[in-house]
C-alpha cells in the first residue's frame, strides 16, 4: 500500500522542534525517525496504537525542564511515559505529540535509613527500589504485578498498589515527596522527607493525576523494616461466591493479613499449565499471607483458617517452608502471563466494597454468559480491587468491541455496588467516557479546574482521563488522530 505524502507544514514544524530539542539533549536521546518512533506507539493496552511525532529520553530534571519549555513554546503536546506498562492506555501517544520517557532516569539519589526514606529518579523500576535497600533489612511496600518492569513514575501517575496494599497501602501511602516539572519547564518541590507538609495537600493531588499536571522526575519514598517473617495459606473452594464470603468474614473478624489474593478456575487452570504451582482442582482459590514473629503468624493464621473451615474448603494448605511459600505465590505472580498464552484479554480494574464480592462475582459470571466471552478473575480481594480478565479474539471482527462493551458493564457494576472505576490502573483512555458514571458534570468541572491551574493550555497527556466532550473547549491544540 502506498504511504500518504507527509504534509510539508507538519514536516517543517517537526524539523524545527527536533532542531531545538537537539540543542538540549544528546543526539541519541531524540528519536524522530518514523520507524523508530513505532516503539512508543502504545503501552500495555495494545488494542490502540499511534506513533508519536517525536520521542525523547532525558536523563535529568534539567533536561526534562528544557524539553517541556521547548514544547510549551512550540505548542506541542507531551505524553509522559514510564516503562509503558499501563493497562489503561495512560501513555498512548497522539500523532502530533512528544513522548517524554524517563527510562534513563533510574539513579538512587539518597538513602536515609534513620528516617526510613529513599530518594530516586522516577524512571527506576519498582522492584529495584527494594533491591537498593534489602541488604540493609528494608523494603519498599507497593508491589504491582508488573513490579519487575514498571517505573516509579508510572506508579505515582496511577497511584498503583499490588498484592500487599491491604496492609501497607498503595503508592500515595508510601510517597513522601516529588520533584515535579510543569509544562512551562518550571521545577517545583512538593513534600519531602517528613510526614506532612504544611498548606495544601498538593502531593495528594499529584499522586494519581496520570501525567495531567506535570512530569515527576524524582520521588522521595517511604521504606520499611522487613518483617521478621511471612507465611501464606492456600485455600480452595467449590464456589466463587463462597470464596468471596470467606474474604468478607476474614476482614470483618478484624484480622489484617498482608495480602488476600483471589483466583478463579480459568486462572487456576491457566497458571497450572504455565507454572505448575501445584494448585488444587477447585472453582476458586485464595492466598492469604500474614507477617510478624512466629507467634504472631501462628495466631493470625489460626484465626484465619478457623474462619475458612466454616466455608468448607476443598483444600486448606499452610506453608511450612520458604520454598512452599514461593510455590504458593508462583501461580499468582504468573497469572497474567499465563492467561495471555490462552487468548487475547482485556484486564479491567475496578474497586468494590469487600462485602459486595459474592454479589459482584455472581453478576460477572452472568454477564459472561450474556456476552458469550469467558472471564478469568484474579485480584486483590482484601481491598476489593477487582481485575477481571475478559478473553477475546483480536483477529475476529467485532470481538474487541464486544469485549469493551462487556468491560464497561463490569465497571458500571463496580460503581453501582458502591465502588469506583479504578483501583490502581488509572483512567487513561480506557475509562474516560465512563467518568460520567461515577461523577457529575460539576465533579468533573472541579477536577478539570485543577488541571487548568497546573497546565492552562492542556498540553500534558492529551485525550486522557476526562471525557473528550467535557474537556474539548479547554484544549488549545485539537487532539490529533490516535
Amino acid at each position: 500500500m502506498e504511504m500518504p505524502t507527509p504534509n510539508p507544514a507538519v514536516l517543517a514544524r517537526k524539523s524545527q522542534l527536533v532542531a531545538r530539542l537537539l540543542k538540549v539533549l544528546p543526539a541519541d536521546a531524540v528519536i524522530s525517525d518514523i520507524a523508530e518512533t513505532r516503539a512508543y506507539e502504545c503501552d500495555a493496552l495494545t488494542a490502540y496504537k499511534c506513533a508519536p511525532m517525536v520521542a525523547v529520553l532525558p536523563a535529568s530534571t534539567q533536561e526534562v525542564s528544557d524539553v517541556l519549555r521547548i514544547c510549551f513554546e512550540e505548542g506541542v503536546p507531551v505524553v509522559p511515559r514510564g516503562s509503558g506498562t499501563s493497562l489503561a492506555g495512560g501513555a498512548l501517544p497522539t500523532a502530533d505529540c512528544v513522548i517524554l520517557g524517563v527510562a534513563r532516569m533510574n539513579d538512587v539519589i539518597e538513602t536515609d535509613y534513620p528516617n526510613r526514606i529513599i530518594r530516586v529518579q522516577s524512571g527506576r523500576t519498582n522492584l529495584s527500589v527494594t533491591g537498593a535497600v534489602e541488604e540493609d533489612g528494608f523494603f519498599y511496600a507497593p508491589d504491582p504485578s508488573s513490579q519487575l518492569a514498571c517505573a516509579i513514575a508510572g506508579n505515582i501517575a496511577m497511584n498503583s498498589g499490588g498484592a500487599h496494599c491491604l496492609k501497607y497501602g498503595v503508592t500515595t501511602n508510601n510517597l513522601m515527596g516529588v520533584t515535579l516539572v510543569q509544562m512551562d519547564g518550571t521545577v517545583v518541590e512538593i513534600g519531602g522527607g517528613h510526614l506532612d507538609a504544611g498548606g495544601l495537600d498538593l502531593l495528594g493531588v499529584i499522586c494519581g493525576s496520570e501525567g495531567q499536571l506535570g512530569v515527576v522526575t524524582e520521588a522521595t519514598l517511604r521504606i520499611l523494616h522487613k518483617p521478621e517473617g511471612a507465611r501464606p495459606v492456600l485455600m480452595g473452594f467449590d464456589d466463587n461466591e463462597v470464596a468471596g464470603a470467606c474474604v468478607s468474614d476474614i476482614i470483618k473478624a478484624g484480622v489484617l493479613p498482608v495480602a488476600i489474593e483471589f483466583m478463579d478456575r480459568p486462572c487456576i487452570e491457566a497458571t497450572e499449565a504455565f507454572a505448575g504451582a501445584g494448585y488444587p482442582d477447585c472453582e476458586a482459590l485464595l492466598i492469604v499471607e500474614v507477617e510478624g514473629s512466629d507467634a504472631e503468624i501462628d495466631d493470625q493464621l489460626g484465626r484465619i483458617m478457623e474462619i475458612a473451615r466454616r466455608h468448607n474448603p476443598v483444600e486448606l494448605r499452610e506453608s511450612k517452608s520458604a520454598e512452599e511459600s514461593a510455590r504458593i505465590w508462583l501461580g499468582r505472580k504468573s497469572a497474567f502471563g499465563a492467561m495471555g498464552q490462552i487468548n487475547d484479554y482485556m484486564c479491567l480494574d475496578g474497586t468494590i466494597p469487600v462485602s459486595s464480592l459474592p454479589f459482584v462475582l455472581r453478576r460477572i459470571g452472568e454477564m459472561s454468559k450474556e456476552y458469550g466471552l469467558s472471564v478469568g478473575n484474579v485480584f486483590h480481594a482484601g481491598d476489593g480491587n477487582m481485575h477481571p480478565l475478559i478473553l477475546f479474539d483480536a483477529n475476529k471482527p467485532g470481538d474487541l468491541e464486544l469485549c469493551e462493551a462487556f468491560g464497561a458493564e463490569v465497571l458500571k457494576l463496580c460503581v453501582e455496588a458502591g465502588g469506583c472505576l479504578t483501583g490502581e490502573h488509572g483512567v487513561g483512555i480506557e475509562k474516560r467516557d465512563l467518568m460520567y458514571v461515577q461523577y457529575t458534570m460539576d465533579d468533573l468541572e472541579a477536577q478539570m479546574a485543577v488541571k487548568d491551574v497546573f497546565d492552562p493550555q492542556w498540553l500534558l497527556n492529551p485525550a486522557k482521563v476526562f471525557p473528550l466532550d467535557a474537556s474539548d473547549a479547554r484544549r488549545i491544540v485539537p487532539i490529533a488522530a490516535q
